[in-house]
């Protein structure tokens, strides 16, 4: 059965990093991973983990709605793969910009290069979901599942790609990476406004005079027994300690 075929052994191809468990570390990469394990056959995927982690992906190209790659496999010539997803529209990637730019917050973590669990939210609100759910897969394989292990192997590895760089995911959907952050740091978005107030105006309201600017700061009449019992001295301080506290109040 060409499921179950011994994949000829590879050197140099690319190795998923998590030898066991699940693959994907970040809330971005699990995420799509679980898109996939609602769509895809759970056996597929599993020997797609096995070939991800024994590096029998040869390469992997990402471009705009298109992953390429090529996968060992158990017949000399290895598979040819193809993953497609939806590009987006210039029209979507100005709204999505101008939304990110409007929330300070988003903003700044981009630019610092994370991504914000909301942008999620932030895409579904304009109608789009960010992490893909139709997934138009192809291999050359002559294995008839959905998806093959050659196809489940990309997915994984695309996962891990994502965990190094989110970016990824939106150079995917159409934007690459320096284009978003060059329209999010020439401020696509609402400024924060600051009023310029010269250095001598704040020098002048710093030193106002006592009594109309800040409050008059006054001791607090504290009993001197009290620091004593909360905390005790050593046996024989405690009659000098509390004639010392009594005459500095």
């Amino acid at each position: 059965m060409p499921g179950w075929s011994t994949p000829i052994s590879v050197e140099g191809g690319i190795r998923a990093r998590s030898r066991r468990g699940s693959i994907g570390s970040t809330w971005w990469s699990r995420r799509f991973i679980d898109v996939l394990e609602r769509i895809c056959d759970k056996g597929r995927l599993s020997r797609g983990r096995g070939y991800a982690r024994a590096g029998q992906v040869l390469s992997i190209d990402l471009s705009p709605g298109l992953a390429r790659a090529s996968v060992q496999g158990s017949r000399p010539a290895p598979y040819e793969v193809t993953i497609a997803v939806e590009v987006f529209g210039e029209e979507l990637w100005q709204a999505v910009e101008r939304a990110v730019a409007d929330q300070a917050v988003h903003r700044a973590r981009l630019l610092a290069g994370e991504m914000p669990e909301e942008i999620e939210e932030l895409f579904a609100a304009l109608g789009a979901d960010l992490f893909p759910r139709d997934l138009d897969m192809a291999c050359s394989c002559p294995d008839w599942g959905f998806p093959c292990k050659h196809v489940s192997a990309v997915l994984y590895l695309l996962a891990e790609s994502f965990d190094d760089d989110p970016f990824l995911v939106l150079a995917w959907r159409g934007r690459a990476r320096e284009e978003l952050l060059g329209s999010l740091a020439a401020g696509g978005g609402a400024a924060l406004e600051v009023a310029d107030v010269p250095f001598a105006d704040r020098l002048a309201d710093f030193y106002a005079p006592a009594g109309t600017a800040r409050p008059e700061r006054r001791p607090s009449a504290v009993e001197p027994g009290l620091l004593l019992r909360v905390f005790p001295p050593p046996a024989g301080l405690s009659a000098p300690l509390t004639e010392l506290y009594d005459r500095l109040r």
